[in-house]
């Protein structure tokens, strides 16, 4: 009887648990036993170890009984990530490489059936892992997943691109043909050109200021007008304004997004903006499945989240957005598990006025009815209608005006603008005006008589609720910050209640 134990690690939400694959080889009936609250992709390793083996010249012990165990035994384990671990535990197990140098490393990796690694999800979440609990360690990965942990700064990945390349630098140390695994080199991040500039929207300058105002607060926006205004151009061009991410940013940004499949390493420390479909339903939005798995709003973890045609979304998928907003964190609840993932994400969302799109236009008249546009209106609730900071209307151009509207600012000039603002808002308070609640509100948006007054007339006139109200000042807030202003004065005020009344006045 022989037992060998290598180390690995399972996905459990943003976390990355650490599993100990142990390998026993014992006499009796030719079997490969798999047990440990395995899925079925981690029970298919044992074809994909077999053929490995086989066709990278390496022995596989037909005749014993294998029993492979992944400890911890309630932990649920999925995806191929443990094909590499189970593959060097046979090895170790059966004589052919040192068990002793086992405990050194932790494996992860999918192999192939002809012993080739292919990357897996999840390899920035397994290095902050490692990090995070101090593991003297080494990891090593396949080398597109290696390149991805690398961006985990203290730590040493190491890199495969076959299994042979690990089985050679495990060989007893006096073996001829023992070799080191190269060190990973996370790939520089790519700056890219802005191909999506805000000088290419002519004329909203009501609808850019708006943009720039949710740029620089970290304010979610809604825009309200008919089709074809240039709302989703402003969207897709809001990126273009906010700041790089900071690293602590980028590193909680890139592991939501290296636990989906979705990171891309060259991406390092930009902004995502994510655009599900008016189709997608609520668990694609905040996350669920089984295992759970981040949703759109987990995805734009530190970007941004754009809803285009609000009202088309399922009412369900909507009202689950509510709490994420507020709290910028999302807990999938299942009978068995709960994940908890971040969702600090800043909602841009778009809609038509009314069905037919032209209510209120000046261009075209509206075919619906005050009942129809009440009820198109309707699908987006009070609650989740109080909870979006700016609301703005899109108003349609006549081709004239539109031809003889000049070019505004560039991104660039505005994100400048806005960088400058976001830093007076940290110095200040530590955090962006969105983030304000409590006493922070008191101490940072304080009014003098002449505001208050006003602020507390629009307030009674509007019926607005005490989120509104708070959000009011927060926005006045950003609207001083973008001018330079310490202390909020009667303009910021009128700026900032005309954000929270367009739906009101359709």
């Amino acid at each position: 009887m022989s037992l060998a134990v290598t180390h690995s690690r399972a996905l459990d939400g943003l976390a990355a648990p650490e599993v100990t694959v142990e390998v026993h080889l014992a006499n009796g009936l030719p079997s490969f036993t798999l047990v440990g609250l395995a899925d079925t992709e981690v029970k298919e390793a044992r074809e994909r170890v077999r053929a490995a083996l086989l066709n990278s010249g390496l022995e596989f012990p037909f005749n014993k009984r294998i029993t492979v165990n992944l400890a911890p035994a309630d932990l649920p384990k999925e995806s191929g990530r443990f094909d590499l671990p189970i593959a060097l535990g046979i090895l170790a197990a059966s004589g052919q490489i040192d068990a002793k140098r086992l405990t050194a490393f932790e494996f992860a990796g999918e192999l192939s059936l002809a012993g080739d690694l292919r990357p897996v999800r999840g390899a920035l979440a397994m290095g902050l892992a490692l990090r995070r609990q101090g593991t003297p360690r080494l990891l090593v990965l396949p080398r597109a997943s290696a390149e991805e942990a690398a961006l985990v700064d203290g730590l040493e990945i190491l890199s495969a691109a076959h299994l042979l390349d690990v089985v050679r630098s495990l060989l007893p140390a006096d073996a001829a043909l023992l070799q080191a695994l190269p060190r990973a080199v996370a790939l520089p991040a790519v700056v890219l050109p802005v191909l999506r500039d805000l000088r290419e929207v002519k004329g909203q300058s009501s609808a850019k200021r708006a943009l720039e105002v949710a740029a620089a607060g970290g304010h979610s926006l809604l825009m309200v007008g008919p089709p074809g205004t240039g709302k989703s151009m402003l969207a897709q061009r809001f990126t273009s304004l906010l700041p790089p991410l900071t690293e602590t940013q980028a590193l909680e940004s890139a592991a939501v997004l290296s636990v989906s499949g979705a990171f891309v390493p060259q991406r390092w420390r930009q902004r995502v903006l994510r655009s599900p479909h008016h189709s997608a339903s609520s668990v694609a939005l905040v996350g669920g499945g089984s295992p759970p798995r981040p949703g759109e709003i987990s995805l734009a973890h530190e970007g941004v989240l754009f809803l285009d045609e609000l009202p088309e979304f399922a009412r369900a998928a909507l009202e689950a957005l509510r709490e994420p907003l507020e709290s910028g964190r999302i807990t999938i609840s299942r009978a068995a598990r709960q994940a908890d993932f971040p969702a600090r994400f800043q909602l841009l969302a778009a809609m038509n006025p009314c069905p037919c799109g032209h209510h209120a236009s000046a261009l075209r008249s509206c075919r619906c009815s005050s009942d129809t546009i009440s009820r198109y209106q309707a699908r987006i609730s009070g609650p989740l209608l109080d909870r979006i900071d700016l609301q703005v209307e899109v108003p349609a151009v006549s081709a004239a005006t539109l031809a003889a509207a000049p070019d505004g600012d560039s991104s660039a000039v505005v994100a400048e603008r806005v960088a400058q603002a976001q830093q007076r808002q940290w110095a200040r308070q530590g955090c962006l005006n969105a983030a304000l609640s409590g006493d922070a509100i008191d101490s940072h948006c304080s009014l003098d008589a002449a505001a208050a007054r006003f602020l507390h007339s629009a307030a009674a006139r509007l019926q607005w609720s005490a989120r509104s109200f708070h959000r009011v000042l927060r926005i006045a807030r950003t609207v001083a910050d973008l001018a330079g202003n310490p202390a909020l004065q009667v303009a910021h005020i009128a700026e900032a209640v005309q954000y929270r009344r367009v739906l009101a006045a359709q």
